[in-house]
């Protein structure tokens, strides 16, 4: 049964508080942040996505200086280069009056793909961290056999029943299960173009109860989720933790661009929608609609990661300038529910919020199970679980 597997007992070990601080790459994430999330209860997570090995290291050692709690480490799985270079030497052009604009060159897109992926698994199986992450894609077995030898928990992020599949018969730990509502990009192991602006996109409830029929392994859920009672509807729905990135983005720990802060939290919004777009990586990814989402959208190519080294200087002179138009505001579609509140109070208040909402029954006060109960232990529902016991 899934609440007595090893990957459900090692994952809700990491957090007092079923709280899970995404890893978002490119700035939001970094040890602050992690360690004010750990320190609090929650599991913080650092992202080793876009850094060097060295850089992802250096940051492991600041976040293990500020806390000695529980962590988690994302990675990008590799990508093989499968990008039609006319398209991305098309796009390059249509971006000419941007680099013009902001007085800056674009990015080199013959660069690698693998984003170190080998040296940096080196160094965490060299010195482990207690949760490993894994983003469009699933390691193999020996990977995730590697990783168990050596004490760490293995997440891998999955769009679909077919990606959960995946995970499973490589013996991951736990799923990370990520509804179309998320910000930043779709972790989707396979980039299918021909999905584009079909609506494939699966909504967080439901892609819990299509992988929680489908596979036997602890959930963690994924997709707009910002406030405690939508943690409780997920934990309810047979997820064992839910993981917040756009909630953490405003606080003040958090690396992210005060603009990208200010966008989320505004009262008077310049800035009111978001949309899955491909306009700054080359990959689906949810973010505020703006003028460079709104203009270059719907022509950028499925060039993963070259549209994202393409535009990489475009995004930093427009920071630089003070122009959120041109920047890459990744957000899920609860945004306007975001929070300015220190990491750890914004725990606090989310963990309240869901003992509100559970209630004390579900707190387990009136049956004596203690926690967060049953439905907070397992990654099946009940019907599945009954099924195989």
């Amino acid at each position: 049964m899934a609440f007595e597997s090893r990957g459900a007992t090692a994952l809700t070990g990491l957090y007092r508080h079923p709280i899970v601080q995404a890893p978002m790459a490119g700035g939001p994430s970094c040890p602050a942040l992690a360690a004010a999330v750990s320190e609090a209860g929650g599991l913080g997570s650092l992202a080793a996505g876009y850094k060097t090995p060295a850089a992802m290291y250096e940051e492991i050692k600041q976040l293990r200086a500020r806390t000695a709690a529980p962590f988690g480490v994302n990675l990008f799985m590799p990508h093989t280069p499968a990008a039609d270079p006319a398209a991305v030497e098309v796009y390059a052009e249509q971006l000419a009056g941007e680099a013009a604009w902001y007085g800056t060159p674009l990015g080199d897109t013959d660069l690698p793909c693998d984003d170190a992926y080998d040296a940096k698994l080196a160094i965490l199986l060299d010195d482990p961290v207690p949760l490993v992450s894994f983003t469009f894609g699933c390691p193999d077995r020996a990977v995730v056999e590697s990783l168990a030898r050596v004490g760490t928990v293995t997440v891998v992020t999955v769009t679909s029943v077919a990606e959960a599949r995946a995970a499973h018969a490589a013996g991951a730990d736990a799923l990370c299960v990520q509804g179309t509502e998320a910000g930043g990009h779709q972790g989707t192991h396979r980039d299918d173009p021909r999905l584009d602006g079909t609506g494939a996109g699966v909504g967080l409830l439901t892609l819990l109860a299509e992988i929680g029929e489908s596979v036997d392994l602890p959930m963690i859920a994924a997709g707009g989720l910002m406030r405690g009672a939508q943690i409780a509807a997920v934990l309810a729905a047979g997820a064992v933790a839910a993981q917040l990135g756009t909630a953490f983005v405003p606080c003040p720990e958090s690396g992210a661009h005060a603009l990208h802060k200010r966008a989320l939290t505004d009262p008077e919004p310049v800035f009111t929608g978001t949309e899955l777009t491909r306009a700054f990586s080359g990959r689906p990814a949810r973010g505020l609609v703006n003028r460079f989402l709104r203009e270059h959208g719907p022509y950028a190519p499925a060039a993963y990661p070259q549209v994202h080294y393409l535009t990489s200087g475009l995004r930093k002179a427009a920071a630089a300038a003070g122009d959120p138009q041109g920047m890459n505001l990744w957000a899920g579609q609860g945004h306007r529910l975001s929070r300015e509140l220190p990491a750890a109070r914004l725990v606090e208040v989310l963990a309240a919020e869901l003992e509100a909402a559970r209630g004390p029954s579900a707190r387990g006060e009136e049956s004596g199970t203690g926690g967060y109960g049953v439905a907070g232990q397992g990654g099946q529902s009940s019907a599945k679980r009954g099924s195989e016991s």
